[in-house]
């Protein structure tokens, strides 16, 4: 089983952003620790380790991806409840990433952009974004995890359209 994309890859003076978006039924405060506490990302993404805050560097486990080392993330933005922007590097290249949260009356919103150099990237990291991304929603709502497969690489081409789009 396939599952459909639902991101957009957009222009910038820089090269692209790759942006997808979750509703969650809950409070902004809630969402805002399934984001950024060690104990809540270990459930979608993987634990992280190190003292935290803006300026600093935490070591992030991917703990889905059989045999990665820890990526390094920079905590460059953290504005409780509704903005988190970070970098990373890891053996598959630099990540800038960024987490917004907005309250929409008994549901809150999160948006999730990386910022590409180069838009063709969004073929490989949209699917893994939707991926992890509903991985943080069944984590939520206590439900069966989702399997890679389900998003890779069937939803590689829309990605490379959404691109070629943009380019």
């Amino acid at each position: 089983m396939s599952r459909a994309p639902t991101g957009r890859v957009r222009r910038t003076s820089r090269g692209a952003d790759l942006v997808i978006e979750r509703t969650f039924r809950g409070t902004i405060d809630d969402v805002w620790e399934s984001v950024t506490r060690s104990e809540s990302t270990a459930r979608w993404i993987g634990p992280w380790e190190g003292e935290a805050g803006p300026g600093k560097t935490v070591r992030l486990v991917s703990a889905f991806e059989e045999g990665a080392p820890p990526s390094k993330v920079l905590i460059e933005v953290c504005e409780p409840p509704s903005r988190l922007a970070v970098s990373m590097k890891d053996d598959y290249g630099d990540w800038k990433l960024e987490l917004s949260l907005r309250s929409d009356g008994e549901t809150t919103v999160l948006t999730f952009v990386q910022h590409l150099v180069d838009p063709k990237l969004a073929g490989d990291t949209g699917p893994g974004w939707e991926y992890y991304l509903d991985r943080l929603v069944a984590a939520r709502a206590g439900e069966v995890m989702p399997k890679f497969d389900e998003y890779y690489p069937s939803q590689r081409p829309y990605y490379l359209e959404a691109a070629e789009r943009e380019g």
